[in-house]
């Protein structure tokens, strides 16, 4: 199965007002860019303030309802006082895990770390943006993957940095790193981190980005996931079969071992054991000091 798993949902129910959706559609659009399914996150929580939590909820569970491909993650703000009801609202009503992108806090501030504890007790992941992001604030130190290091003290969450953290995707990596040597050091926790590598990086940085990221020493083989930023309404069929294409050439010449085992995971069975829908158990080499 090849999953998109960063996919935008719209709102299309608004103060009990349906507005339709041709999910239809939208399917047909997957797979004329050749993949099966998709995340959806539900909308904004900043720029749907006024829309209840509730309803944000149903609008893209019934985006997805009836449909075994389609993935909801429920976007959520940690500054919000409910925040943590709506974790057990979230997964009670059927989402699959989380979105959160730190507009305006620090992923290690107490409201955040309490959120994810919550997450990481219901054993559902958690898709983070990360990198510069386009939101017209000042919100780029938010976002710095290094900030993401405090994850390290919340047992047993999988959490995801996208776009590979661009500009500092070299940092990303480092990051990585850390987590996995983490791991090996604490096992108790086991906190788990994923790279979602939907663009972030321009074209003209992608071979570079890959490079680093693909012939590091790291293990990524289980920890990669394809994503395109696209959006429910008009998914865009061209950008997601160009980006693919880019892609595989990418995998093509800088993966040595079973380069098609590697892209079935980066297109599908790594965002499954994300999502905790495959019992895989990858054995990883641990980066030591020293090797």
């Amino acid at each position: 199965m090849k999953i998109d798993c960063h996919v935008h949902s719209e709102m299309h129910s608004v103060h009990g007002e349906a507005v339709p959706f041709d999910c239809q559609m939208f399917l047909n659009d997957l797979r004329a860019a050749g993949l099966d399914g998709a995340a959806l996150f539900s909308p904004n929580p900043l720029t749907c303030d006024k829309i209840p939590a509730e309803e944000r909820m149903t609008n893209t569970l019934n985006m997805c309802k009836g449909e075994k491909t389609l993935f909801p993650l429920y976007w959520i703000n940690p500054l919000e006082d409910d925040a943590l009801e709506q974790v057990d609202m979230a997964v009670e009503r059927g989402f699959l895990g989380f979105k959160m992108i730190c507009s305006n806090y620090h992923p290690g501030c107490r409201e955040s770390m309490d959120l994810l504890e919550k997450i990481a007790s219901v054993n559902k992941p958690v898709l983070f943006h990360s990198g510069i992001l386009w939101d017209g604030m000042n919100s780029a130190n938010y976002n710095r993957p290094g900030n993401f290091e405090a994850l390290l003290d919340v047992p047993k969450l999988r959490f995801c940095l996208a776009h590979v953290s661009w500009p500092w995707t070299d940092e990303c990596i480092a990051v990585y790193g850390k987590f996995n040597n983490a791991y090996f050091r604490r096992p108790d926790l086991s906190c788990e981190m994923f790279i979602d590598v939907t663009p972030g990086t321009p074209r003209v940085y992608r071979e570079e980005v890959f490079r680093h990221l693909l012939c590091s020493d790291y293990e990524l083989r289980y920890n990669l996931m394809f994503g395109t930023d696209c959006s429910t309404d008009g998914y865009n069929v061209a950008w997601s079969k160009e980006w693919q294409k880019r892609d595989n050439e990418l995998y093509a010449k800088f993966i040595e071992n079973d380069v098609e085992d590697f892209k079935e995971h980066v297109y599908g069975k790594n965002f499954l054991r994300f999502l905790g829908l495959s019992d895989e158990c990858p054995v990883k080499k641990i980066p030591m000091v020293g090797e």
